[in-house]
C-alpha cells in the first residue's frame, strides 16, 4: 500500500482531488489531501510545504503529486521527507532561485500561450458542467502574494524519481509549451493524457489509473 499525497494548485483546495482520492482509496491505498492556506497574504512557499509535511504525519511509502502551482510545493516536500515517487500533473516546473511570479516570463509563457479569460473555456471545457460550477464556487485565494514573489529555495531538484503528466487538451498549459519546459528543465519527456488542465475533475479515474501505473517501474 502506498500513500498518495495530493497537492492542489492555485485557486483550489483539497476538494479538487476528491474523485481521484476515492479511486485511489478503492484501490487500497492511503491518501493525504491537505487544504493549503488561502486568504493569508504572508504565507510563504515554506508555509505550504510545512502544512503538507504536517498532514503526512509520519506516513511512509509516499507518492507526492503536485498539480499546476503544486509543482512549486511538491519538490519542497520531497526534499524534507523520504519519498518513493514525485509526480507532477500539468505543472509549473520551477528552476532554482526562480519565483512563481517570474516563472511566466522565464518560460516564455506569454510569448507562446494566449488563454481565454473565460474560465469555462480555459480550465473547465472538458469538465462536466455541474462539477465545473461547483469547482468555481469553491475557488480560494491561494497562493499568497508573498509566495508569488519568493525565490524557490532549492538549489537542485530533489533526488527522487520524477514523472510528469500533461494534458493533450490543456488550454492553460498547452502540451507543446509544457512539454518543452519539462524537457528543458528536467530532461524528462512527459507522459500525456487526454484531458484539459483540470484533469482531476475531467478524467479522475484515468488519472488515478495512471498514478497507480507509476508504482510499477
Amino acid at each position: 500500500m502506498a500513500t498518495f499525497v495530493l497537492i492542489h494548485g492555485a485557486g483550489d483546495g483539497g476538494w479538487s482531488w476528491h474523485l481521484v482520492e476515492a479511486a485511489l482509496r478503492d484501490g487500497g491505498h492511503d491518501v493525504v489531501v491537505p487544504d493549503l492556506p488561502a486568504d493569508e497574504p504572508s504565507a510563504r512557499l515554506a508555509t505550504y510545504a510545512d502544512m503538507v509535511v504536517d498532514a503526512i504525519d509520519g506516513r511512509t511509502d509516499l507518492v507526492v503529486v503536485g498539480h499546476s502551482f503544486g509543482g512549486f510545493t511538491a519538490p519542497l516536500v520531497c526534499d524534507r521527507v523520504s519519498t518513493r515517487l514525485l509526480v507532477l500533473v500539468a505543472p509549473m516546473i520551477p528552476s532554482p532561485g526562480e519565483s512563481p511570479g517570474d516563472w511566466w516570463w522565464n518560460t516564455g509563457y506569454g510569448r507562446e500561450v494566449h488563454p481565454s479569460d473565460d474560465e469555462m473555456i480555459t480550465y473547465y471545457h472538458d469538465v462536466p458542467p455541474a462539477l465545473a460550477a461547483e469547482a468555481m464556487s469553491r475557488q480560494r485565494d491561494h497562493p499568497s502574494v508573498t509566495s508569488m514573489h519568493e525565490d524557490w529555495p532549492l538549489s537542485t531538484w530533489p533526488d527522487v524519481p520524477t514523472r510528469v503528466l500533461i494534458g493533450r487538451e490543456d488550454r492553460f498549459f498547452p502540451a507543446p509549451f509544457l512539454g518543452r519546459v519539462c524537457r528543458e528543465r528536467l530532461g524528462i519527456v512527459p507522459d500525456e493524457i487526454d484531458s484539459g488542465h483540470c484533469v482531476s475533475l475531467s478524467r479522475p479515474k484515468e488519472l488515478a489509473e495512471r498514478l497507480l501505473s507509476y508504482l510499477t517501474p
